[in-house]
């Protein structure tokens, strides 16, 4: 019924327009095609005028009401978060700049320049002055904004610091798995053939598969391995080795004001260093519940919506006390093939689709 009642009345609108334009024509005819045409020009140049002044109020209120549910209004939660925001700034105040200028030109002289008697057209049909002026400027603004921003892309894609904790985030439909170094310090081998989402959700190398023509890789039996929160250092460089199970996803790191894609097979990696704690970031932003988030940035399924993750920044005490505390995946699979009531790897993934959970061993 409710479908029923809103096509009527659109059917009614369209009816009701295409009489007042039928009449409109009618009046026209009445008065004369030249005074019609005088009119309603002048109409439409001060119509021009006010859209103009309702537009730029409009957009000074959208920023008012808006701007605290961005994260603009937030600091940048990682060193290299603070250039990435000062090039969005100069960026943003030089489009604003440019926006507001040519938006105001456009609107002032359709009303100036309207119609009316006595006024002669003068056309201006080309300059070559004037095409070098607004092409070379925008092109050299954009250059150096260019320049710039591959600087900072380099930056965070390029070699971590020594002392940087690695961490491997693995994209999956739909969730997310993070694995830590041993005491070992090394990752171990991995291989995809050998996945197994309740024991081995990442293909660790913990045993010789002779008919894949892989041995036991020891440097493997110590990697931690949990899901849905990672762990990070406050002040400490973080390198983030990323890829992917199945499909492509983006690991999205809005706080850090950071992403970079999970691609199946090819791995690619960033860095970049803390500032605040999870703790501190909830007194700066007044928001008891804060938490930093990562999401995936890449359309990858039905059950996308489910992937956010947590990120907690902690002291390094902190953080040496929560990886103390953790036991491999290796000690955790081996447990849970002599005692099928011991948990395994936390690899949550909950979707409208199907729902798999997997506890991770403490």
């Amino acid at each position: 019924m409710t479908i029923l009642l809103v096509l009527a009345v659109t059917i009614l609108v369209f009816i009701v327009i295409f009489q007042i334009s039928k009449a409109s024509e009618y009046v026209s005819v009445l008065k004369g095609e030249e005074k019609s045409r005088k009119q309603t020009n002048k109409i439409n140049a001060f119509l021009m005028l006010a859209f103009m002044i309702v537009g730029f109020i409009g957009v000074w209120y959208c920023n008012k009401i808006l701007y605290h549910k961005t994260l603009l209004w937030q600091p940048a939660a990682s060193d290299h978060g603070e250039k990435i925001d000062t090039l969005l700034w100069i960026t943003l105040w030089i489009t604003f700049a440019v926006f507001i200028l040519t938006q105001f030109l456009l609107f002032w002289f359709s009303y100036k320049y309207q119609e009316k008697e006595g006024k002669k057209v003068f056309y201006f049909a080309h300059s070559n002055k004037l095409e070098i002026i607004w092409t070379s400027v925008p092109a050299v603004v954009l250059a150096v904004l260019i320049v710039f921003g591959l600087k900072y892309w380099f930056e965070f894609t390029g070699d971590a610091p020594k002392n940087a904790l690695e961490v491997e985030v693995t994209g999956k439909q739909f969730g997310w798995i993070y694995r830590y170094k041993g005491a070992d310090g090394v990752f171990g081998k991995k291989y995809f053939k050998i996945i197994d989402d309740a024991t081995n959700p990442l293909g660790l190398i913990w045993k010789d598969y002779a008919a894949l023509g892989l041995k036991d890789d020891a440097k493997s039996h110590d990697d931690i391995v949990v899901a849905q929160t990672m762990y990070i250092v406050k002040d400490r460089p973080v390198k983030l080795i990323i890829g992917s199970r199945d499909v492509v996803h983006d690991v999205g790191l809005p706080h850090f004001r950071l992403k970079m894609d999970a691609v199946p097979g090819t791995p690619t990696t960033m860095w970049f260093t803390p500032k605040y704690t999870t703790a501190e970031m909830k007194k700066i932003t007044k928001n008891p519940d804060f938490v930093y988030e990562i999401s995936c940035d890449q359309m990858c399924g039905n059950g996308h919506y489910s992937m956010k993750g947590i990120i907690e920044v902690v002291t390094q005490a902190e953080f040496d006390a929560w990886l103390a505390d953790k036991s491999p995946a290796y000690q955790a699979a081996v447990n849970s093939s002599t005692n099928e009531s011991a948990p395994v790897i936390a690899a949550t993934t909950t979707n409208n689709v199907n729902q798999k959970t997997i506890v991770q061993k403490q």
